[in-house]
C-alpha cells in the first residue's frame, strides 16, 4: 500500500508550496498552536497531520483534537499511551500509533509511525499504513530502501530541498522515486496527467531527469521518447504549475496533478487528449474566460456586474430545485443552480478546486451537527398559505420489505371530498414547464442541426454527428429475433386492417334540399411525425401505433423522432417499423428538442404538418407550444400526461386477472395513475386482490417503480355498477377496464374513456400492442374532449358544394337575406347577380 511521502514541519515553519508538490505536512501540536495549524489544514495545498507532543492528555486537548479533526487534520499521531487516552473520543482509524519496536499494537493498528529507522520491520504491511522518523544524520541510501520497503518517510522539512544537482540537504525527488516502477526497456514511467478536478488531460511519459526537473521549476516537464526533455509549454505557450506528484497502488503509473493555462493540453488545443473539458469543468472554463471578456450586455457578464441580479438568481433556482419532482425537472433545476452558483464562485475566484478540498475536509470532521434548517426557512414555509388537505394515501411509502398493496376507501362511508381526492390527477406545473421548454424550442428553431447535436449531447449523453437517419436504413440496423419479427408483422397487420377500416376512401355527398349536394372527402396530411419515447422502456409498440395509420392515411412523408441509446443506436425494433411503414428519415433525438425539430424543421429534419405521439411532460410542453406558434404551422394530436387505468370489477372477477390489469399500468411508471372501482365487494374479497397485486409484483423487473405507483393507487369500493360508471365517466381514464359479468352490455354506459377492455380474456395488453386498436389515447382526463389516435388523426377533410339553378332557387333568398343582416353586400350581390341573370330574382331584390 503506498502512500505519499510527509516532510516534517514544525510548528514555526509554515507549508513550503515548493515541497508540498511531493509531500504531506505533519505540524507538532504542543496544545497551544492549534489555530496556526487549523490555517494550515483549512488553506494550505498539502493534507495536513498532527504529532501530538503534549505531556499529558487533558479534556482540554481532546476538545482541541476533535476541533483539528473538524478542521481538515488527516490524523493525529500519538504514543500507545496517549493513544489509549483518546481512543474512546476519537475514530482509531484517525490516530497512527508511534511505537519503538513492533508490538502487540501492531495487530490492530491501522497505521503506525515507528521512531526510528532501527526499530523498521525487513518490509511494511501491507494492510498497515507505515511511517518511519528519521534522524537527522541518517544516510540517504537508508531512507531510500525505506521508501523502497513500504515506508513513509518523516523528514524535517529544513533537511528537504527541490534541488537535485549537488544539492546541500535530502532531495526530495529521492523519496519519490525509489518507489516507482517500470516494465519498459527505455527505463521511462508512464505518467497520467490531470487537473484540480481529476479531469484527465493527457497520457506522458516521465524520467527521473524530467521528475526533478518538474519539482524544482514547479512547472509540468516529461520526457518525450524522441526529443529529450519536454518541458511543457515552452513553445505553445499552454504552461502547467505543479500541484502534486503521486503513485498509483501498484507503483507503475506516475499521478501528475497541473494547473494547466492556455489553449489547453493537447497539441489539437482541445483541454485534453481524449477531447474538451464536460460537465461542471467545463462551465467553470467558460465562465473563468467569459469573467475577463465577456462582451458588454451579454448575461454572463450582467451576472457578474450585478450582485444582487446573481444572488436573486441563486435564490430562485435553488427554490425550483426543491419544488422540483421528477427525475427531469431535478436533473434540469439542479444544472440551472450549479451554473449560477458556480458563476458567484467565480467571481470571486473561488475554484471547484477548492469546494472539492472543503467538502473532502467536511468528510474528516467527526464531531456532527444536528443539521436542522436555519429558523427564517423553517418559519417561511410555516408562513406559506395551508394547501388544501390531501387524503392520507398520498403520503405512504412502501418499503423494500413491506406488503405491496393499494390504499382503499369506501365511499359508502368517506365523504365525497375524499372520494374526490382520490380522483384527483397531479397537478402539472404548466408555467414552470413552459419556462424550461421555450428556450429549447427556440435554441433548435434559430440554430438547426447545430442545436439539436448540442442538446442530444447535454440530454442523452451520446455524441453525434449528425441528428438524422434517412432511409433507405441499414439492415445492421434492424437485427431482431424471429420472434420479435413475427410480434410485430402481426401486430402491424392487425393495426392496418382496423384502420384501414375506418378509412373514408368514397366521397360523402348529401342533397342538403333540392339542387344542392354537399360533399366531404378526406386528403392525407401530408408530412407527419411520429414521436417514439425513448426514456424508462423501449417504446416499438408506439412505432406501430403512430405510423401504420399513417400510412394507411396515405401521408407522403412519414419522419421518426426516437432518442438514441449511449451507443447513439436506436432500438433495432423502432428501425424495422420505419423500414416496414416507408418512413424518409428517423430523427435521432427526444425530449423538446425532437419536437421542436420536426414543427420548424433543420438542415437535415423535414419541417412536419402534424406531430403525434405520447411522452413526458417536456414533450407534450413542446408539443403544446409549437400547436400555439402561427409560425411553426404545425398541429399535434392530442394533450398527454402519466398513463393511467382504470378497472370496474365485481365480485365474480378473478383476483389475478384484475392484479395483472392494475400491474401492468403501474410499471410504466411511478406518476402513472392506478384506480380500483370495487363493486358490491367484501373486504375479503378486495384483500384477495391486493394480495395478488402483492404476488405478482414481487416478480416484476421493475418492481422497484411498482412500489411507487401502488403507494399512491387507490381502490375504490362502490354499492352499485350505476355508481362505478358515473365515477368512471367523470375520472375519463386512458384506459378502462370492465371486469363485469356481462361486460358487453355495460359498454353503452361508457361516455368518456380513450379504450375500452371489455371482458375477463381482453386485458389492456393487447390493446397495447396486438388487437389492433390505437394505443397513443388521451390521458389527464381529457378523454372527455378528445379521441385516441386513429386513421382520421392523419387525414384533413375537405367539403365541397354544387349549387345548381334549382339549388339557387331553392337556398338563394335566404343567403342574400342573411348576408344584409350582417352586412356585406358583397355577400348578397354574388347571388343576386346570378339570380338576376337567371330569372329567378323575385321582387324586393
Amino acid at each position: 500500500m503506498v502512500y505519499p511521502l510527509l516532510p516534517y514541519y514544525t510548528a514555526a515553519d509554515r507549508v513550503d508550496s515548493k515541497l508540498s508538490v511531493v509531500g504531506q505536512a505533519i505540524y507538532e501540536f504542543d496544545g497551544t498552536n492549534a489555530e496556526s495549524i487549523i490555517q494550515a489544514a483549512k488553506y494550505g495545498k498539502p493534507n495536513v497531520y498532527v504529532d501530538l507532543k503534549v505531556s499529558a492528555v487533558t479534556d482540554e486537548t481532546i476538545d482541541a483534537i476533535l476541533s483539528l479533526y473538524n478542521n481538515g487534520v488527516v490524523s493525529i499521531f500519538a504514543s500507545e499511551e496517549q493513544g489509549a487516552q483518546i481512543a474512546d473520543k476519537i475514530p482509531n482509524a484517525r490516530i497512527t500509533f508511534r511505537i519503538s519496536l513492533p508490538n502487540p499494537v501492531a495487530k490492530t493498528a491501522t497505521s503506525l509511525a515507528y521512531t526510528s529507522l532501527d526499530a523498521l520491520p525487513a518490509k511494511a504491511d501491507e494492510n498497515v499504513v507505515s511511517f518511519v522518523y528519521s534522524p537527522t544524520s541518517a544516510p540517504l541510501s537508508d531512507l531510500q530502501k525505506a521508501v523502497k520497503n513500504g515506508f513513509i518517510p518523516i523528514v524535517p522539512s529544513k533537511l528537504l530541498t527541490t534541488e537535485y544537482e549537488n544539492a546541500s540537504a535530502y532531495p526530495i525527488v529521492e523519496f519519490l522515486v525509489p518507489s516507482l516502477v517500470t516494465d519498459r526497456q527505455d527505463g521511462l514511467f508512464t505518467t497520467l496527467v490531470l487537473d484540480e478536478s481529476n479531469q484527465c488531460l493527457g497520457l506522458v511519459y516521465s524520467s527521473i531527469k524530467s521528475i526533478s526537473e518538474s519539482i524544482k521549476t514547479q512547472t509540468g516537464v516529461y520526457q518525450s521518447r524522441k526529443h529529450g526533455l519536454w518541458y511543457k509549454g515552452a513553445t505553445s505557450g499552454a504552461t502547467q504549475k505543479l500541484v502534486s506528484l503521486d503513485a498509483d497502488c501498484d507503483n507503475d503509473c506516475l499521478k501528475v496533478v497541473v494547473e494547466q493555462a492556455g489553449a489547453g493540453f493537447c497539441h489539437l488545443n482541445t483541454n485534453s487528449c481524449f477531447g474538451n473539458l464536460k460537465g461542471l469543468s467545463a462551465l467553470e472554463k467558460t465562465l473563468v474566460s467569459r469573467k475577463s471578456d465577456a462582451p458588454e450586455g451579454s448575461y454572463t457578464k450582467r451576472l457578474f456586474n450585478d450582485e444582487e441580479l446573481l444572488n436573486a438568481k441563486i435564490k430562485e433556482e435553488a427554490e425550483e430545485l426543491a419544488d422540483a419532482k421528477t427525475k427531469e425537472e431535478i436533473s434540469w433545476e439542479a444544472a440551472d443552480l450549479f451554473y449560477f452558483a458556480l458563476a458567484r464562485c467565480v467571481k470571486y475566484g473561488v475554484s471547484i478546486a477548492d469546494i472539492e478540498k472543503n467538502l473532502d475536509m467536511k468528510a474528516l470532521k467527526v464531531s456532527r451537527r444536528k443539521g436542522d434548517a436555519k429558523p427564517k426557512f423553517i418559519e417561511q414555509k410555516k408562513a406559506e398559505p395551508a394547501k388544501p388537505a390531501e387524503p392520507k394515501t398520498a403520503e405512504r411509502v412502501i418499503g423494500p420489505n413491506d406488503k405491496i398493496y393499494m390504499n382503499r376507501i369506501n365511499a359508502e362511508t368517506a365523504t365525497a371530498k375524499e372520494v374526490e381526492a382520490c380522483l384527483e390527477r397531479p397537478i402539472q406545473k404548466s408555467a414552470d414547464i413552459m419556462s424550461l421548454v421555450t428556450p429549447i424550442v427556440e435554441k433548435v428553431k434559430q440554430e438547426g442541426d447545430k442545436a439539436l447535436l448540442e442538446l442530444t449531447a447535454k440530454f442523452d449523453r451520446v455524441e453525434l454527428k449528425t441528428p438524422i437517419l434517412n432511409a433507405p436504413f441499414d439492415e445492421s440496423m434492424m437485427q431482431i429475433t424471429d420472434a420479435v419479427k413475427r410480434a410485430i408483422d402481426i401486430s402491424f397487420e392487425n393495426i392496418r386492417v382496423f384502420h384501414e377500416a375506418q378509412n373514408q376512401s368514397e366521397v360523402m355527398t348529401v342533397e342538403t334540399c333540392p339542387g344542392v349536394y354537399c360533399s366531404r372527402f378526406a386528403r392525407p396530411i401530408e408530412k407527419v411525425g411520429c414521436y417514439i419515447p425513448g426514456g424508462t422502456a423501449v417504446l416499438p409498440s408506439t412505432s406501430l401505433m403512430l405510423s401504420v395509420p399513417a400510412l394507411v392515411a396515405g401521408c407522403s412523408d412519414i419522419i421518426f423522432a426516437s432518442p438514441p441509446g449511449k451507443d447513439g443506436k436506436l432500438t433495432p425494433e423502432v428501425v424495422y417499423v420505419a423500414h416496414k411503414v416507408g418512413a424518409k428519415c428517423i430523427v435521432l433525438a427526444g425530449g423538446a428538442q425532437a419536437v421542436a425539430a420536426m414543427a420548424y424543421g433543420t438542415e437535415s429534419v423535414p419541417k412536419c404538418d402534424k406531430i403525434m405521439g405520447p411522452g413526458n411532460q417536456f414533450v407534450t410542453a413542446a408539443k403544446m407550444l409549437v400547436s400555439n406558434d402561427s409560425n411553426a404551422l404545425c398541429a399535434i394530436d392530442m394533450p398527454a400526461g402519466p398513463s393511467e387505468v382504470l378497472v370496474i370489477a365485481d365480485k365474480h372477477a378473478d383476483p389475478d386477472f384484475v392484479a395483472s390489469d392494475l400491474l401492468s399500468q403501474a410499471e410504466h411508471g411511478i406518476d402513472s395513475q392506478v384506480i380500483l372501482l370495487a363493486v358490491d365487494m367484501t373486504s375479503a374479497e378486495v384483500d384477495r386482490i391486493d394480495e395478488a397485486v402483492h404476488q405478482q409484483a414481487l416478480r416484476l423487473p421493475r418492481v422497484d417503480i411498482v412500489r411507487k405507483c401502488i403507494a399512491h393507487s387507490t381502490t375504490i369500493q362502490v354499492k352499485t355498477m350505476a355508481e362505478a360508471f358515473h365515477m368512471s365517466n367523470r375520472y375519463a381514464p386512458e384506459h378502462l377496464i370492465l371486469q363485469i359479468d356481462d361486460a358487453e352490455s355495460w359498454v353503452p354506459k361508457v361516455d368518456n374513456a380513450g379504450s375500452v377492455f371489455v371482458g375477463a380474456y381482453s386485458p389492456e395488453s393487447c390493446g397495447d400492442y396486438s388487437s389492433g386498436t390505437n394505443h397513443t389515447l388521451p390521458t389527464y382526463g381529457y378523454a372527455r374532449m378528445y379521441s385516441g389516435v386513429n386513421t382520421a388523426t392523419f387525414q384533413k377533410f375537405i367539403t365541397s358544394q354544387v349549387v345548381t339553378k334549382e339549388g339557387l332557387k331553392s337556398i338563394g333568398c335566404a343567403v342574400m337575406d342573411l348576408a344584409a343582416v350582417e352586412g356585406l353586400d358583397g355577400h348578397r350581390n354574388a347571388v343576386r347577380v346570378r339570380m338576376d341573370k337567371l330569372g329567378l330574382l323575385p321582387e324586393g331584390y
